[in-house]
C-alpha cells in the first residue's frame, strides 16, 4: 500500500469531524485539497471509505479498520517522537486530555504549573460534558481522562487525587442563608436549578435526594455551571455544584453555600485512562506530577468565609458512582 502519511492526516480528520470542510480547517487546507487526499487514498485502498446518507458522513466498514490503523500508527509516532526527544535528555511532545467541565476550575492552574516545568510540551485539552468525555474514551482519542465518576462499563486503571466536594448554593439573601443544621428535607419544594441529564453531579444529587425522599421541584435544567451560578443570582431558584467552581468567583458576593445536613457530598477527582494502553512518556509524566502535586490545588476556603459564605460542618454522605 502506498498510501502517504499526509493522506492518512487528512482522512484520520475527515473521519474525526465526519467533514470535509472541518478537516480542511483544521489542517490549514483548502476542501478540494481534502477531497483530492481522500479520493487517492480510496483508489489506493481500493474500497470506499466513506459513504454519504442525506448529509451525514460515515466510515464504511473499510474506514473504520483504517481509521483504527490511523489511530495506532500517530500515537507510535508521537511515542517515537517522546523517546527520542528523552534520549536527547528533554521531555516535549504533546499530550491529550479530556476533561469534563467542572473540572475547568483547576485543571488549567495544574497544567500552567505543569508547563512551567515542562515547556517542550503542547497541551491539548478537550473540555466537555460527562456524556461526550464517555464516548471520548469508548474511541480512545485523548491520553488521559479527568473526571468525577468513571464508568463502570470499560476497563479503566483509574487513580483519584482530588477531593470534589458538592455543596448546596443559593442568593445571599435566600430564606436559608445564615441557618445551621438545615433538614435536608426543607429543599423540598424548593425550587432547583439541575444540570442536564446524564450529568455526574446531577446523578450524585439525585442518589442523595432519592435516600432521604427528598422531591425538589426542577425549575431549569442547564448544561453550565456558569449558567447555573448566574441563575442563582437572578433568585431562580437553589443548585448543587462542586465546590471548585466557586474559586475566585466573583459573585462570591451573591452567592452563599447552604449548611444542610448530608451534605457537601464527598466526591473524587480521578485521572484515569484505558487499561492496556501504552501511556507515553509524557502522559505519564503528567499522571505522576499530578499525582504528587494534587494537594496544591486550591480549594474555596478563607476566601469564603471572607466573603461571608457559611461552609456546612457536617462531613456529608460518600456518593460511590463508579
Amino acid at each position: 500500500m502506498q498510501a502517504t502519511l499526509h493522506q492518512l492526516k487528512v482522512f484520520e480528520a475527515v473521519a474525526r469531524h465526519s467533514s470535509f470542510t472541518k478537516a480542511a480547517e483544521e489542517m490549514m487546507i483548502t476542501q478540494p485539497t481534502v477531497s483530492t487526499q481522500v479520493k487517492q487514498l480510496t483508489q489506493t485502498i481500493g474500497l470506499p471509505l466513506f459513504e454519504q446518507i442525506g448529509k451525514q458522513l460515515y466510515l464504511t466498514e473499510a474506514g473504520e479498520a483504517l481509521l483504527s490503523t490511523c489511530q495506532n500508527i500517530f500515537e507510535q509516532l508521537d511515542n517515537l517522537e517522546m523517546q527520542i526527544a528523552a534520549l536527547k535528555g528533554t521531555k516535549q511532545g504533546r499530550l491529550r486530555l479530556g476533561v469534563v467541565s467542572t473540572a475547568k476550575y483547576f485543571v488549567p492552574r495544574v497544567l500552567g504549573h505543569f508547563c512551567q516545568q515542562y515547556p517542550g510540551i503542547d497541551i491539548a485539552l478537550q473540555v466537555t460534558n460527562h456524556a461526550t468525555l464517555i464516548q471520548r474514551m469508548h474511541d480512545n482519542q485523548d491520553d488521559l481522562y479527568i473526571l468525577s465518576q468513571p464508568p463502570e462499563d470499560l476497563a479503566l486503571s483509574t487513580q483519584p487525587f482530588l477531593d470534589n466536594p458538592l455543596v448546596v448554593v443559593a442568593r445571599q439573601d435566600h430564606p436559608l442563608a445564615g441557618e445551621k443544621n438545615i433538614p435536608i428535607k426543607s429543599l423540598a419544594g424548593e425550587p432547583f436549578i439541575m444540570r442536564e441529564q446524564g450529568s455526574g453531579t446531577r446523578l450524585s444529587v439525585q442518589k442523595l435526594f432519592e435516600r432521604y425522599k427528598v422531591a425538589v421541584k426542577v425549575r431549569l435544567e442547564l448544561g453550565s455551571n456558569e449558567a447555573i451560578k448566574q441563575a442563582i443570582a437572578g433568585g431562580l431558584g437553589i443548585s448543587v455544584l462542586s465546590q471548585h467552581t466557586l474559586i475566585a468567583e466573583q459573585l462570591m458576593g451573591e452567592l452563599t453555600i447552604l449548611d444542610v445536613q448530608h451534605f457537601p457530598i464527598h466526591l473524587r477527582w480521578y485521572v484515569t485512562h484505558l487499561e492496556g494502553k501504552q501511556l507515553s512518556i509524557i502522559a505519564e509524566t503528567f499522571l505522576q506530577f499530578l499525582l504528587e502535586n494534587s494537594n496544591h490545588v486550591p480549594l474555596l476556603g478563607t476566601l469564603a468565609l471572607q466573603s461571608g459564605t457559611l461552609l456546612g460542618n457536617h462531613q456529608g454522605d460518600l456518593v460511590k458512582m463508579g
